[in-house]
C-alpha cells in the first residue's frame, strides 16, 4: 500500500537504529547499577570515616566517569535520528514521543550534570553530607532518566492516553498519567533499571574477583564484592519476578510478539512451554511454517500466562489466519478494516479540500465515535501491509533470543548466591575457581540485556507503533545511499569509542585505587 517504497532505506534505517541502540545500551545500564553502588559505598565512608571507603569509592567513581562520558555521546546521535531517518513516525506520533524525550532532556542535562560535576569535583570542596547527596541525587537522576526513555518505547509496544486528530494527522496525547503509568511502561522501566542494576553489580563483582586473584587490594576487593553479591542478588531475584510480568503483559497486548517468543504455532488450550525447538525451513501451502521438532514442558505456557493449566494460547496461524471460536480476527480482515479507516481519512481530507463542509464534518465525526475506533481505526497500520504474514516477526531469533536471556538471568541468580556464601565465610578468596567464573561473566549481563531488547523489538516488527504505524510508513523521504554512509561512520565512530573506553578502564583498573595499596584489614 506504499508506493515507490525502496526498502533498501527501510532496512538501512532500521540497521543503524539498532546500531546507535545497541551501542548505547552498552554504556547505559553499568550506569544504572553502578551508580547506586557507589551511592551506598559512599554512605558507608560517611558514617564510618574511614578512608578506605573514600578510596574505594573513588575508585569505582573514576570507572563510572569514564562509562558515563561516552554514554551520553552516543545516546545524544540516537535521539537526533527520530527527525532524520523516522520523521513521518516523529509527525504521526505528535507530542506523546517527545513529552518524556524532553523531559528526559532536561533530567539528564540539569539535574544529572549539576550534580555530577559536584560527585566528581566536590571532594574536599564541599561538606561530606552535600557530596554524599550529589551522589544520591545522580543515581536517582539517572535511573529516572531512563524512566522517559522507557515510558515513550512502552508506549510504541502499548499505545495509550492518546487520540488521534484527523486534521493533523497524528495521535495527540489526552492524558500524561495513562502514557506514564501504563502498565507496560512500569513494568518496562522496573525490569529494565533491575536488570542494569545485575550488570553493575557483576561489573563490580568480576573487578573484583581479578583483584582478588592478582592478590592486589585485598580488602577493598572483598568489600566490594560482598556488596555487589548483595544488590545483585536482590537485583536477580526482582528481574525475574518482572521478566515474569512483561511475558504475561506481552501475551495479554502484543500476542504475535509472545507467539514468536514461545515458537507457538499453532493455539491450544493447555498450551506447553517449549523449552527448544528446531524451526521448519519450509512452509506449508498457506506460506505459514510451524515450530517443527520441540522439547516442551504440557501445560506449562498456559500456567504461566494465565495461571489455569486449560488456557488458551493463541498461536501464529490463529494470529494470521483467524479463530471465530476464540474472537480472534484474521489479518486479512484487520487490512481490511485498517483501509475502512484510512479511506475515511482521505476521504475527510478531500471534503475539507473541496469545500463540502457537511460531508467533512460527517467524516470527521467518525473519528469522536467510539464503534468506529474500536472497529476499524485501531487496525490503521494494518492498512500499509499487502502480505498477511509480513505481521510475523522473526521466530527463531526471537525464540532463543529470550531463551538465553532467561537463563543468564538464572545464572547470574546462583552466581551472587555462591559469591555472597562465600564472602560472608570470609573465604572468597580461596575459590579462585569461583573467582575465575566471576571474572569471566563480565560481558554475560551485557549479552543479556542485549537480547533482551531483541526479544522488544525484533519480537514486535512489523511495527513501530504496535497496529497503528508499521516500519516502512515511518521512514523518513531520504536517499538509502546517506543513511548508508552514516551508518557505516557511526559504526567506525562507536566501534572507536568502545576500543577507547575498553582500554582505559583496563588501564585504570591495572593502576588500580589511588594513594597506594595497602591490604591491611584483610
Amino acid at each position: 500500500m506504499i508506493d515507490n517504497l525502496d526498502l533498501s532505506l527501510v532496512s538501512w534505517s532500521r540497521g543503524q537504529f539498532a546500531l546507535t541502540a545497541l551501542y548505547h545500551w552498552l554504556f547505559v545500564p553499568l550506569t544504572l547499577g553502578l551508580s547506586f553502588l557507589l551511592a551506598i559505598m559512599e554512605t558507608i565512608y560517611v558514617q564510618t570515616g574511614k578512608e578506605e571507603w573514600k578510596r574505594l569509592t573513588k575508585f569505582w567513581m573514576t570507572l563510572f566517569g569514564i562509562n558515563f562520558a561516552i554514554g551520553v555521546a552516543t545516546g545524544i546521535i540516537l535521539e537526533f535520528q527520530f527527525g532524520t531517518n523516522w520523521s513521518n513516525y516523529s509527525w504521526f506520533v505528535g507530542d506523546i514521543f517527545g513529552a518524556p524525550l524532553a523531559i528526559e532532556g532536561i533530567m539528564a542535562f540539569f539535574l544529572e550534570s549539576t550534580f555530577i560535576a559536584i560527585m566528581f569535583f566536590g571532594w574536599n570542596k564541599v561538606s561530606k553530607k552535600v557530596h554524599l547527596l550529589s551522589t544520591w541525587l545522580v543515581a536517582f537522576g539517572a535511573n529516572i532518566s531512563a524512566l522517559w526513555i522507557l515510558v515513550a518505547n512502552a508506549w510504541m509496544q502499548y499505545p495509550a492516553g492518546m487520540h488521534f486528530n484527523p486534521d493533523m494527522a497524528r495521535n495527540e496525547m489526552i492524558s500524561f498519567w495513562e502514557v506514564l503509568f501504563s502498565p507496560v511502561a512500569i513494568n518496562k522501566f522496573l525490569h529494565t533499571i533491575s536488570s542494569g542494576f545485575i550488570v553493575g553489580s557483576v561489573f563490580v563483582v568480576s573487578i573484583s574477583a581479578w583483584f582478588l586473584l592478582k592478590k592486589r587490594e585485598i580488602w577493598m576487593a572483598k568489600r566490594s564484592i560482598l556488596m555487589a553479591s548483595v544488590f545483585g542478588l536482590l537485583s536477580s531475584i526482582y528481574v525475574i519476578l518482572t521478566g515474569d510480568g512483561s511475558s504475561r503483559l506481552i501475551a495479554r497486548y502484543q500476542p504475535m510478539k509472545f507467539a514468536a517468543t514461545e515458537g507457538l504455532y499453532k493455539g491450544q488450550q493447555g498450551a506447553p512451554l517449549a523449552l527448544i525447538a528446531f524451526f521448519n525451513s519450509r512452509a506449508d501451502s498457506s506460506g505459514l511454517k510451524d515450530a517443527g521438532t520441540t522439547i516442551e514442558i504440557p501445560k506449562l505456557l498456559s500456567y504461566m500466562t494465565y495461571y489455569r493449566g486449560d488456557a488458551f494460547i493463541p498461536g501464529i496461524n490463529d494470529l494470521i489466519q483467524g479463530n471465530e471460536e476464540q474472537n480472534i480476527l484474521s489479518a486479512q480482515e484487520k487490512i481490511n478494516r485498517g483501509r475502512i479507516a484510512r479511506e475515511t481519512l482521505r476521504e475527510y481530507k478531500l471534503a475539507k479540500e473541496n469545500g463540502d463542509t457537511a460531508k467533512a464534518n460527517a467524516l470527521r465525526m467518525q473519528f469522536e465515535n467510539r464503534e468506529f475506533l474500536d472497529q476499524y481505526f485501531r487496525y490503521f497500520g494494518y492498512s500499509f501491509l499487502n502480505n498477511v504474514n509480513s505481521i510475523i516477526p522473526n521466530v527463531p531469533l526471537t525464540f532463543y533470543s529470550f531463551r538465553i536471556m532467561v537463563g543468564l538471568g538464572f545464572y547470574f541468580f546462583l552466581l551472587f548466591v555462591f559469591v555472597l556464601l562465600f564472602s560472608l565465610k570470609n573465604v572468597m578468596e580461596k575459590k579462585r575457581l569461583l573467582l575465575w567464573i566471576a571474572l569471566l561473566t563480565l560481558p554475560l549481563p551485557y549479552l543479556a540485556s542485549m537480547f533482551g531488547w531483541v526479544v522488544a523489538e525484533v519480537g514486535r516488527q512489523p511495527w513501530v507503533i504496535q497496529d497503528y504505524l508499521p516500519t516502512v510508513a515511518a521512514v523518513s523521504h531520504i536517499d538509502s545511499s546517506t543513511v548508508q554512509i552514516t551508518f557505516w561512520m557511526f559504526a567506525a565512530i562507536f566501534t572507536a569509542l568502545l576500543i577507547a573506553e575498553v582500554g582505559i578502564m583496563v588501564r585504570q583498573i591495572k593502576i588500580g585505587p589511588k594513594n597506594g595499596g595497602s591490604d591491611h584489614a584483610k
